[in-house]
């Protein structure tokens, strides 16, 4: 979709906890290819053992590079031109959450 996940809420502890309750972003179904949504909701698995291992994720998104490419559908896109407005908490680097996340299950 060319859009962030979550731009328009804090990035802190009540987020991650909606996460981890099952809270997902909005698909438009219309903007994302139909592979690239079943391999998100893939990795969205509750169940850490229904999610796919990154060498499986590496060679799912190769194999759709290498058939857009074969079908000469392959285009460059601009990643920023479709975002709205990002919340000022929102933030798109990796960090720990704790104490927010220190109860959750492992």
């Amino acid at each position: 979709t060319r859009r962030q996940t979550f731009a328009n809420c804090a990035h802190d502890g009540i987020l991650a906890l909606n996460i981890c309750n099952g809270i997902r972003p909005e698909i438009n179904e219309q903007e994302a290819p139909k592979c690239y949504i079943e391999l998100m909701k893939k990795c969205w698995s509750s169940n850490p053992d229904d999610r796919p291992k990154a060498i499986e994720i590496k060679e799912e998104i190769n194999k759709q590079i290498e058939e857009a490419i074969r079908n000469k559908k392959f285009r460059f896109l601009n990643i920023g031109s479709n975002q709205s407005t990002v919340h000022p908490k929102a933030c798109y680097t990796s960090r720990l959450l704790n104490p927010f996340t220190k109860n959750l299950p492992k």
